[in-house]
């Protein structure tokens, strides 16, 4: 018993983190473009006396899905989804520059574009944007945000910065949702990245996906259980005709 408890609890534990995995991307089919978290496992053969058809589940590297979300058309000024493997470069809580795929955009009372959650929008350089009082807002494919104040002519005050990871340098996820390169440097801006503006990205989780995987990842558990069940039974009963021998 002691050697199928372990090889089914790694087994049980890994239905559990994908059922998790599976649980948050389904409550974020709706967020703006949100990326559907991946989770995989693979099959380690267990050393030792034994058979050796015995393996465990050991966690491989995880990350999330490149696909494009579905655009919709706002028509909203200060919306913008960024094209092909493009991101919006914002400033998280920690100070440091993470990464957005979601391109609603807002104007604080101080004039400061910032995102719904109050992270401050980086330009092509860096710096926060500062937006002229009582301006009108217009953004170009390429980033670029023209302030029009009535009575005055039309002015480029910055340029989003819109960057583009490589296979050197991917994104992962981190703990406030943001992305973030591996090595924790920032990216640089990317000249030919392109947004569309008066749009937004949707999530680029399949709902339906989600179901299915999450009722196989409780049927693994369910599975990984009967064994854990099915091992104790048999512990009792070899104790059982142990003690009717001595």
């Amino acid at each position: 018993m002691d050697r199928i408890i372990y090889t089914s609890m790694t087994g049980a534990n890994a239905a559990a983190h994908r059922q998790a995995v599976l649980a948050n991307n389904l409550a974020n089919a709706s967020t703006q473009g949100f990326r559907a978290e991946m989770s995989t496992f693979r099959s380690v053969p267990i050393e030792g006396e034994g058979s050796t058809t015995r393996v465990f589940a050991l966690e491989a590297t995880s990350g999330h899905s490149e696909a494009s979300g579905p655009a919709t058309r706002t028509g909203r000024s200060l919306d913008a989804m960024a094209l092909g493997n493009a991101w919006f470069a914002v400033q998280g809580l920690d100070g440091t520059e993470a990464y957005t795929r979601s391109g609603v955009f807002e104007v604080s009372d101080t004039g400061q574009l910032l995102t719904p959650l109050g992270l401050t929008v980086l330009s092509d350089g860096g710096a926060p944007i500062d937006v002229p009082q009582g301006a009108q807002i217009m953004m170009g494919a390429d980033g670029t945000i023209t302030a029009t104040v009535p009575g005055e002519p039309s002015t480029q005050i910055a340029r989003l910065k819109l960057a583009s990871p490589t296979a050197d340098e991917p994104l992962k996820r981190s703990d406030d949702g943001l992305f973030r390169t591996a090595s924790g440097n920032p990216l640089p801006n990317d000249p030919a990245a392109r947004m569309l503006s008066g749009a937004l990205e949707g999530s680029n989780v399949n709902p339906v996906e989600c179901m299915v995987g999450m009722i196989a990842a409780s049927r693994q558990f369910e599975q990984q259980i009967k064994l854990l069940q099915t091992a104790e039974a048999n512990d009792k009963s070899a104790g059982q005709l142990l003690s009717l021998n001595g």
